[in-house]
This record gives C-alpha cells, structure tokens and sequence, in this order.
C-alpha cells in the first residue's frame, strides 16, 4: 500500500507575489498534479487566489492518505476542462 504522494507531486504557481487577500480579479493562480516518474501534468486548475490555498490543501490531504488509483478517480471529475 502507497500513497499517492510516492506518485504524484502538487505544484502551485501563484499569479502574483503578493497576498491572495489584496490580489485583483484578474490575477489567476495555477494548481497542478505532476506524475512525478515522467513529469507530466496529470490534472490542473486554474483557481483564484481565494481558492488556490483550499484547493491545495484538500489535494495534499488525500495525496497523502489516499492510494494512487483512488486519488486520481477523486480528482479527475473536478479537473478544469
């Protein structure tokens, strides 16, 4: 039994520099699931400030808890199309 952090790693590009609270609507914050064996991009979203950190950290939660096939079977249905 592995988790699916052994697997996958969580990247989060920020829009900005500064505090998601003083961030402007127009700024965008990148969160993405990286297969880490061949470094592609396995699921992405495209959040605002406000979202990215809830986001990021529900994803870090079931990386850590949750079995590779069970985590992307989680995930996929809330992928950004």
């Amino acid at each position: 039994m592995s988790a699916a952090n052994r697997e996958y790693e969580l990247k989060i590009r920020r829009g900005g520099r500064g505090p998601a609270l003083l961030a402007g609507g127009d700024r965008a914050d990148h969160v993405e699931v990286v297969e880490i064996a061949t470094g592609e991009v396995e699921l992405f979203w495209d959040t605002r400030p406000s979202q990215t950190g809830r986001l990021s950290r529900a994803l870090r939660a079931d990386l850590a808890q949750l079995e590779p096939v069970e985590f992307m079977a989680k995930w996929r249905r809330w992928q950004a199309d």
